[in-house]
């Protein structure tokens, strides 16, 4: 390594491991879901600076690029399809559902809308 690559992997090195400490204290010191989950993008941003990192010390570029994409791919449909069924589940009127003295069946015929639109058949 010469003194210009030694140079932008502290640099970035150390940017990388302040973004992991402040994901992990967000993640660790909240009891609220919606800043440990803010915690998790932190986390995920670091590893990814990580791999970008890694992979211009390294020589292999192209390859720290393409790992970066897939998660950040990974993640984002991780949380697009893990935030659907929690935005489906929050709009039930459950008192309304109680009230009707339904058994099984949460959200009536609307809630089932979003279910169906997922498969073609």
């Amino acid at each position: 390594m010469n003194a210009e690559t030694t140079m932008l992997f502290a640099t970035f090195g150390i940017g990388v491991v302040l973004t992991l400490v402040a994901g992990f204290y967000c993640v660790l010191t909240t009891r609220s879901l919606i800043r440990a989950l803010i915690g998790l993008e932190i986390l995920t941003k670091a590893v990814t600076l990580l791999i970008i990192l890694a992979g211009c010390v390294t020589g292999r570029m192209a390859l720290a690029q393409a790992l970066a994409v897939t998660a950040l791919v990974a993640v984002g449909a991780g949380i697009v399809f893990g935030a659907a069924p929690a935005f489906t589940a929050a709009r039930v009127d459950v008192q309304t559902s109680l009230k009707e003295g339904a058994r099984g069946d949460v959200g009536g015929a609307r809630s089932g809308r979003l279910w169906k639109s997922r498969f073609l058949t």
